[in-house]
């Protein structure tokens, strides 16, 4: 398998993974999905990456969703395979232990909009242009899409862009609460670094915790999320890093974290 079909670049605890198949908008094949999952699964336990950008080749897609031209060739099991794959690996990266930044550089269709939906952050250039167009497909969203996005936006307007399939286009997903934020394409690297600039100035225990006290609390009562909470923030107590903080503060000056 070639790993040229993912680009990756470490800089300041930060990881930027690249689609490379510029050539089909950066479609997802297998191999693709296997060489994402395989990266994620090494920065889970990665002590050095702290905040994880995901972006695509070229200047016109993040991602058009799943490779049309390969699925065409597949059994129906095989598009099974591929469905699971694809459905597991956008769970892996929602609950990995370090933020991901989703730095949407142009079209994100399909699987694109849901590799961003599973992403924490997402940043849209101004040419950006995002969907689940799956039922034009006579399909639906299988990589997560009918889940996170009524979650994010809401179930009436999620249930407006499935049924429908309809594109929004960077202004609208920024207003309807799709993406974090928008920018002209030229800065957007720079957007999304300068984001995971603030965050690794953060404790990477405490973000780690808050993710997780985040994603799982929110999925039950507010009793239940709250006792999350709870025992997340205990997490935090016993470390040097707390300790750090509160001397740093004392002492007016930056801390520096190890994530201990």
């Amino acid at each position: 398998m070639s790993e040229d079909v993912l680009l990756t670049e470490e800089q300041d605890s930060v990881c930027i993974l690249t689609l490379n198949r510029p050539e089909v908008m950066n479609a997802f094949n297998f191999e693709l999905l296997h060489a994402l999952k395989n990266k994620i699964e090494s920065i889970r336990f990665s002590t050095e990456i702290r905040v994880v950008i995901i972006t695509g080749a070229g200047e016109k897609a993040f991602s058009a969703g799943a490779d049309l031209k390969e699925r065409q060739t597949l059994s129906d099991i095989q598009v099974k395979e591929f469905i699971y794959t694809i459905g597991n690996l956008f769970t892996a990266i929602e609950t990995l232990n370090k933020p991901v930044i989703a730095a949407i550089n142009g079209i994100a269709l399909g699987g694109g909009t849901e590799l961003a939906l599973a992403s924490d952050l997402r940043i849209a250039s101004m040419n950006s242009s995002m969907g689940l167009t799956e039922t034009r497909l006579a399909i639906i969203p299988g990589g997560g899409g009918t889940q996170r996005l009524p979650r994010l936006i809401g179930r009436g307007k999620a249930k407006e862009l499935i049924f429908t399939g309809r594109r929004v286009g960077a202004e609208e997903a920024l207003q309807i609460g799709l993406v974090n934020q928008i920018c002209e394409q030229e800065v957007l690297m720079d957007e999304c670094k300068k984001m995971a600039a603030m965050i690794c100035e953060a404790g990477p225990i405490a973000i780690e915790q808050a993710k997780f006290a985040i994603n799982f609390g929110m999925e039950t009562d507010i009793h239940t999320g709250l006792g999350i909470e709870s025992n997340a923030y205990r997490v935090t107590i016993p470390t040097e890093d707390r300790l750090e903080g509160l001397a740093a503060f004392r002492e007016k000056r930056k801390p520096v974290y190890k994530g201990k």
